[in-house]
């Protein structure tokens, strides 16, 4: 479990988060971080908007800009919301298709919160006039 004192991104500057995560390489699961759920009683349910997603066509080399909505309900733990930044900037120079990144964010968020259910949508600008939104969902049994 991990308190809030020990989240290592909180309250860190700048130059103590680039030796955290260097985020010119790789989407990192390990640099997200989680919180105890504060809700005791009843339903939390959360809304995250990361505006300004970037990531690059994997054939192309080109960057793709999006706006990552994620949608959860929280079991026990919450996302801390400076590690889920850090791990975003690790798509800035990752070569993945749009539906795999919406994946990969869906399925690292999963293993980290093991959450009652989440939804992530990548609202990808249009490339070729063809706007891509693809949804990734999962819902405990």
């Amino acid at each position: 479990m991990v308190a809030h004192e020990n989240l290592k991104a909180l309250g860190n500057s700048a130059e103590a988060n680039r030796d955290l995560y260097d985020s010119t390489h790789h989407p990192d699961p390990d640099v997200l971080e989680w919180f105890d759920n504060p809700a005791v009683v009843g339903a939390l349910n959360l809304h995250i908007e990361v505006p300004e997603f970037t990531s690059l066509c994997p054939k192309t080399g080109q960057p793709d800009f999006a706006k990552i909505v994620i949608d959860y309900i929280p079991n026990e733990r919450c996302v801390e919301s400076k590690s889920l930044k850090l791990y975003v900037l690790g798509f800035r120079n990752f070569g993945e298709f749009h539906e795999a990144c919406v994946t990969r964010i869906g399925m690292d968020l999963v293993r980290l919160l093991e959450p009652q259910a989440l939804i992530v949508e990548g609202r990808f600008t249009p490339r070729g006039g063809i706007p891509f939104w693809p949804t990734w969902s999962y819902r405990r049994d």
